[in-house]
């Protein structure tokens, strides 16, 4: 199989593409280094990398017309930085039409997408979550941009897999709480906790599945979760432990803010039988080989979805 991976030099995308080489695909990558890292992904004869933006149609269209892929999975988002929603828009609107438009061109047989769980809203009305809850994006910015290419996917008539996704952690992870805590009791500095609940996932547990899922296995959306919360007190505790510290720093306890979320736990049913029971790794596990790949290439900026101001705090 050919499948065309865009961020593929990112975290969910680098271990698609390791696990699509292993098994003997041929792998096309596109990342613009915004967030991926070269040193994600060896050299390999049945890879290539290109370095550059699909927010470029004629960057995207050469490519699928010289490689002429079978699976396209589009995991490439803009996320950095809440308030900057004309790069946010430009890769995950323009750059998604892009990738989807030349996948229909060019009749690509399945196509993979990806989605953040913030779709639902900030206050979801179901708990957990079903897949027929109404999509209530505009709480976020990274969300509506999100959305807006799920309905582009929707409308192109490709037969394509949208993952709507829980908390996706593990080696090469740059954004959320784990790499904050690490890097900060690295820097000896003091992290502080919510009550929050969240649903973590290991990256290769995904990427496990959007292999099945290239290979044509289900269709539509499904969510990619345990079915299970942890307290991010928990988190915490995991890092603390994986990193052997000489003493157990306390995180400070902190009211949830505003636009914090106490917990959005995926109803996972669907997947489960369209894709079978599937096994997911410890925490434990799963926050060891963070730490492990922390320690060798750092964490690269350790981003969240809060805005600015809150960042400085």
């Amino acid at each position: 199989m050919k499948v065309l991976v865009t961020g593929g030099l990112g975290q969910i995308g680098s271990h698609v593409a390791e696990m699509l080489l292993e098994r003997g695909d041929e792998v096309l990558v596109i990342d613009n280094l915004a967030t991926g890292r070269r040193e994600h992904l060896a050299e390999h004869e049945r890879l290539q990398i290109v370095i550059d933006t699909i927010a470029d149609k004629g960057v995207v269209d050469d490519l699928f017309d010289s490689f002429q892929p079978h699976a396209v999975v589009h995991t490439a988002a803009s996320y950095k930085d809440p308030d900057d929603w004309y790069n946010d828009t430009l890769t995950n609107c323009v750059g998604g039409s892009n990738i989807i438009d030349a996948a229909k061109r060019t009749g690509v047989k399945r196509f993979v997408y990806f989605q953040t769980a913030l779709c639902y809203g900030l206050k979801p009305s179901q708990q957990p979550v079903r897949l027929d809850h109404p999509r209530l994006p505009g709480s976020s910015s990274y969300a509506i941009s999100k959305t807006t290419n799920e309905f582009y996917l929707e409308l192109s008539g490709l037969d394509y897999v949208t993952f709507r996704l829980a908390n996706v952690v593990g080696p090469r992870n740059v954004a959320g709480p784990l790499p904050i805590f690490y890097q900060r009791l690295k820097d000896g500095k003091l992290c502080f906790v919510t009550e929050a609940r969240r649903d973590f996932v290991f990256v290769k547990d995904l990427a496990r599945v959007v292999l099945s899922a290239c290979d044509g296995v289900g269709h539509g959306a499904y969510h990619f979760s345990s079915g299970k919360d942890v307290a991010i007190q928990e988190l915490y505790d995991a890092v603390v432990n994986a990193m052997d510290l000489p003493e157990s720093p306390v995180a400070e306890v902190k009211a949830l803010g505003p636009d914090d979320v106490f917990s959005i736990l995926l109803d996972p049913t669907r997947t489960f039988e369209d894709f079978g029971q599937l096994e997911f790794t410890p925490l434990e596990t799963t926050v060891r080989e963070a730490i492990n790949y922390y320690k060798e290439y750092g964490t690269l900026g350790e981003y969240t979805h809060l805005r600015l101001e809150d960042k400085k705090k």
